[in-house]
């Protein structure tokens, strides 16, 4: 089974979902068959790479919230997090264009490492409240997860991965995904959102299922058994 989730390093509900879907694989029975790969998708594309705004004066002007609003929705979703063992600092959140964070991802993925980065980018941004964008951080968290920094360095300075970013973003598209996190199970079934543990769980089991129907290898019509509330006993 291959699990392919498309997010981005911005999106609070990305990491939660994440989360969420990393404790319903961890009970899934046949967890070791599945494949999960994660792909790109920028929230905002056309973000400078430094920004002078805060998070909370950012959802404040793009949605017209009150300053009250904006602690109460940053409030649940640190407390959201918190039940899965994430530490939220969203006030200490620093802005910025996710792409190179991305490029960099792939990267990692070309060295055997994309879980591993995947998750550090998480937890830098929201946790420790790191510039993503900034190349200096980027090839640090790099080195933390076992990457050469000089090669990473190299590679953010040019322009390799590119199109790794772009196609995933294409093909996300070309999917119908508007917003993420966003699961795609076998290019067949997709589950939109940060869904609770148990939806996840329940969607996996329900794939294998269908995907992995049980083989009667006898005819049912011979045997003992007991069927509609009756036992009957062949005759030998």
């Amino acid at each position: 089974m291959k699990v392919e989730i498309w997010s981005d390093y911005q999106c609070p509900f990305c990491y939660i979902g994440k989360r969420r879907f990393e404790e319903a694989l961890m009970q899934f029975e046949n967890k070791d068959q599945v494949e999960v790969s994660f792909r790109s998708f920028e929230l905002n594309p056309e973000a400078e790479r430094d920004i002078n705004m805060t998070q909370n004066e950012m959802l404040a002007k793009k949605y017209g919230m009150s300053q009250a609003q904006v602690e109460a929705n940053s409030q649940n979703l640190t407390q959201q997090a918190k039940e899965l063992g994430l530490d939220y600092h969203l006030d200490k959140v620093v802005l910025t264009n996710s792409f190179d964070a991305h490029r960099l991802m792939h990267f990692a993925e070309s060295k055997g490492k994309e879980k591993e980065m995947n998750e550090r980018l998480f937890k830098a941004y929201f946790t420790e409240g790191k510039h993503i964008g900034d190349h200096a951080t980027l090839a640090s968290l790099a080195e933390e997860v076992g990457l050469e920094k000089s090669e990473t360095e190299s590679m953010l300075a040019g322009t390799a991965f590119t199109a790794e970013v772009r196609g995933n973003e294409q093909e996300g598209s070309l999917l119908g995904i508007t917003g993420v996190p966003f699961f795609v199970i076998n290019r067949k079934y997709g589950i939109s959102g940060a869904q609770p543990t148990e939806a996840f769980l329940d969607t996996l089991k329900k794939v294998w299922a269908e995907e992995n129907p049980l083989t009667i290898v006898n005819d049912p019509a011979t045997g003992d058994a007991c069927t509609d509330g009756s036992c009957n006993v062949k005759e030998k």
